[in-house]
């Protein structure tokens, strides 16, 4: 690496040498991070890392052919059509006779853009967002709504909306990275920004849409007394969710949220096998003083934070595509 001054700050510089041994692979694995990192703003450097890896003979034939199945493609595809300008609208006097404003070009079409980009964003954020999960989300928290109002059921519903709450994050996660859900796992991951900064990017992705909506279904639903609030259920889901992340650092993410679903479920139902047969109301009636009462809510805060230390303590686990 070279360095250099600039604005009282030292920015170092990928030198010949560095790049000569990135594109041999000897670079250790966190300089190559920051390598990778690097050449995404600066220009000089990529050039020189892309000159570097072209001159090797196991590397250069490889990109050679790549860039030509591109442009085969592209080509075979042919230009896309340019988008007709539209003409702006031509200048007029106001009614006071004071002269008119000129207008802005593609002031209508600002808005649509910036609801274009937060699409793509919400698009990228997670693949659990455009699938099946998200179905199951909006079904669960307007069924459990329209069951409470429709059949009158509101006194069963509420735990079992607790009991089934934790769990819809789970399964968001496991379904949001990885090689089973993402086509695109091995190049993302392989990047500076991959690995445990991008599950956790898609994660708050899924809480973020997952906690609004099934926390105002159980606020909608009829009030009970003694059991749980509507939100009892966000410290279980929070913690679950990190069991979940820590768990797959070792077993992967789709393992790991699967295994703490089952565990879950196990703890809710085999207390009522052992007295009686179970069923979904005796099992979400069982399961409330895993909610209710500050010592369960002191308990899942305390295991939040136990699973979040083992996380921050196994991150470096999610750079290696072979565990995810």
């Amino acid at each position: 690496m070279t360095t250099m001054g600039g604005a009282g700050m030292p920015h170092w510089h990928v030198s010949e040498e560095l790049a000569g041994r990135y594109a041999a692979g000897s670079v250790p694995e966190t300089d190559a991070w920051s390598v990778e990192k690097h050449v995404e703003t600066c220009g000089g450097c990529a050039a020189r890392l892309s000159a570097a890896v072209r001159v090797r003979p196991e590397t250069g034939a490889v990109l050679d052919g790549v860039r030509a199945g591109v442009l085969a493609a592209v080509a075979a595809e042919g230009a896309p059509a340019k988008k007709p300008v539209r003409a702006a609208a031509p200048h007029t006097a106001a009614p006071d006779g004071a002269p008119a404003k000129k207008p802005t070009p593609g002031a209508p079409f600002r808005f649509a853009g910036a609801a274009a980009r937060a699409g793509r964003l919400l698009w990228a954020a997670g693949p659990a967002l455009r699938g099946s999960w998200l179905v199951a989300l909006v079904l669960v928290a307007v069924g459990a709504v329209a069951l409470a109002y429709g059949a009158g059921a509101g006194e069963a519903v509420r735990p079992l909306l607790l009991v089934v709450a934790p769990v819809l994050p789970l399964a968001g996660v496991g379904l949001s990275y990885g090689r089973h859900a993402d086509p695109m796992h091995e190049i993302t991951a392989a990047t500076p920004s991959g690995g445990l900064r991008l599950l956790l990017t898609r994660a708050a992705a899924v809480l973020v849409v997952s906690i609004p909506a099934l926390t105002l279904a159980g606020a909608a639903l009829p009030a009970s007394a003694g059991r749980p609030g509507a939100a009892a259920w966000l410290l279980p889901g929070l913690a679950m969710t990190l069991a979940a992340l820590a768990l797959g650092s070792y077993v992967g993410c789709r393992t790991g949220a699967t295994s703490i679903a089952v565990a879950w479920a196990a703890a809710v139902v085999l207390p009522v096998l052992a007295v009686s047969p179970p069923t979904a109301l005796a099992a979400a009636t069982g399961a409330a003083r895993y909610f209710a009462g500050p010592a369960a809510q002191a308990g899942w805060a305390a295991g939040a934070l136990v699973c979040a230390a083992l996380l921050a303590v196994r991150r470096r686990s999610f750079d290696h595509l072979e565990t995810l």
